[in-house]
């Protein structure tokens, strides 16, 4: 098969293998739109799952139907101990160029701007020096007296409720997208919250959409108490047979080209219908596969190809983050779960490695950190990437 004409290929195709099975997400946020642009109270979004199971993408395909509904959207990437003030200015300015171009009063989109621009200059800590101050590249002079008390918790509401009305001034709405969300700083966790509360007490057209590991509803629920009543909660898992064959044969039927019944029954196993493994085996089987139907046997010898390639690019990078304690932790686990993606104990990874749970504690809060791992329930430990276990105890 032709490997320029390769549909598995990273930005190949229309429609991408992790928005296969989506159909339900997607049409939830329509409805969110609809309902929050006619004024309708509507809770933000909160998209949970593993590495590997398409939460960016979907993240993305979000925020192009709110830009395509004429909304104003942003999307940030969280940071462990980043501050939250420099990356939420910059998606709330691209969203508000976004509304700029439909609004008929261009001292009233700068107004806005001043504003952001103030919450933005706030990231710099008291003190600083001119010179040495962050610059948010907003072109217009500084509107002081909202969003930039210092207090992140009464900003975010101030910054919200001025770019929410503006775009009510057009009709529409915001949509701030947010991925690894359980990255943000405590604090800052605990003013999203806020925001949202009372913006939806308001019932002003802004939306938050949330993107992060299992364990972000515990992160949330930590910070605010009534978080549980903000957001609705998705979880975004593996893909079923039926999804998991349409991300294979779909992109392959628009190059003339399909799979046979074995070699689907094969990807299967191998993917376990994680769309991102989905979209590595496809891709390597097109590459190995001479002719269409692309058969078992080209699937089998493809898979080195795309399980050496998984190695270095999935597995290999986060595994290159851990120090020995926590790759002696993350063998453990691996050991205890013969691989397979289920919680373990911690107590007995303790008694496993012949260690006290107590000492074992840096190096598993470390890990959690660093989002190698997750919290299942109290007590109880995995993996955040699908088949963790297999790679280490295949190649450690």
């Amino acid at each position: 098969m032709d490997p320029v004409r390769n549909p598995f290929a990273p930005g190949a195709g229309q429609r991408p293998p992790e928005l296969a099975g989506r159909d339900r997400e997607v049409d939830a946020f329509e409805i969110v739109l609809e309902r929050v642009a006619r004024g309708r109270p509507e809770r933000s979004l909160v998209l949970t799952g593993l590495r590997g199971v398409g939460k960016t993408v979907l993240l993305g395909e979000l925020r192009s139907m709110a830009m395509h509904a004429g909304w104003g959207a942003g999307k940030i990437e969280a940071r462990p101990d980043a501050d939250l003030r420099r990356p939420l200015s910059a998606a709330l300015h691209r969203a508000i160029r976004d509304l700029a171009v439909r609004h008929r009063a261009p001292e009233r989109i700068d107004e806005v701007l001043g504003v952001l621009k103030a919450f933005a200059l706030r990231s710099s800590p008291e003190g600083t020096k001119l010179r040495e101050r962050w610059q948010p590249g907003i072109d217009v002079p500084v509107k002081n007296g909202r969003a930039d008390s210092g207090d992140i918790e009464i900003d975010l509401v101030e910054l919200f409720t001025e770019v929410a009305e503006l775009a009510q001034d057009v009709g529409s709405g915001i949509a701030l997208l947010i991925d690894e969300m359980q990255d943000l700083r405590p604090e800052d966790v605990s003013a999203l919250c806020a925001a949202c509360h009372e913006l939806s007490q308001a019932r002003v057209p802004l939306v938050v959409v949330g993107a992060g590991l299992p364990h972000l509803p515990a992160v949330l629920s930590a910070s605010k108490s009534y978080s549980e009543r903000l957001f609705k909660y998705s979880r975004i898992d593996r893909l079923d047979r039926k999804d998991a064959d349409f991300a294979l044969i779909a992109p392959a039927e628009r190059e003339e080209a399909t799979f046979d019944q074995e070699a689907l029954d094969d990807l299967y196993v191998r993917s376990g219908g994680y769309p991102y493994f989905v979209q590595a085996y496809g891709k390597a089987a097109w590459d190995a596969a001479p002719t269409s139907p692309i058969g078992v046997k080209d699937v089998e010898m493809a898979a080195p190809e795309a399980e050496a390639e998984l190695a270095v690019g999935f597995f290999g990078s986060r595994f290159e983050r851990a120090t020995p304690a926590e790759r002696e932790y993350l063998r453990a686990m691996a050991e205890l779960t013969d691989g397979e993606d289920h919680p373990v104990e911690t107590s007995l990874v303790a008694k496993h490695l012949d260690r006290r749970a107590s000492s074992l504690s840096p190096a598993r809060d470390s890990l959690l950190k660093k989002g190698l791992v997750f919290s299942a329930q109290r007590g109880q430990i995995a993996f955040t990437v699908p088949h963790f276990g297999r790679y280490l105890l295949a190649n450690t």
